[in-house]
């Protein structure tokens, strides 16, 4: 398995708008072979910034990277450019191949 994640440090005052747009978009994810499951993490808040990652689980790193280069990946980061200013920066993003899974039983 692979994970991709990407995080983000929004301001306090941004929050509600940042939160609203990620759970009101359509993110083509279920449409893509090799995807498991998405997760919008809600992190701890310093100085007034709250940190959000999210976290996409991938059957294999190739299953990713096509996600990178298909037409629901452009679908789904339509107006990314527009809504950049809720977030500080860029967001960063972190690859991860999988070396052990533990599941409940």
């Amino acid at each position: 398995m692979f994970i991709a994640m990407n995080r983000f440090t929004v301001t306090r005052a941004n929050a509600a708008e940042f939160e609203a747009l990620w759970l009101g978009r359509e993110s083509h994810l279920h449409e893509m072979e090799g995807f498991v499951e998405f997760h919008m993490l809600k992190g701890p808040e310093e100085d007034g910034k709250i940190l959000y990652a999210s976290h996409t689980v991938w059957a294999s790193e190739d299953a990713f990277k096509a996600w990178t280069k298909s037409e629901q990946f452009r679908a789904a980061h339509a107006g990314a450019r527009d809504t950049a200013k809720l977030h500080e920066g860029s967001p960063r993003f972190e690859g991860f191949k999988t070396i052990q899974s533990i599941a409940a039983q």
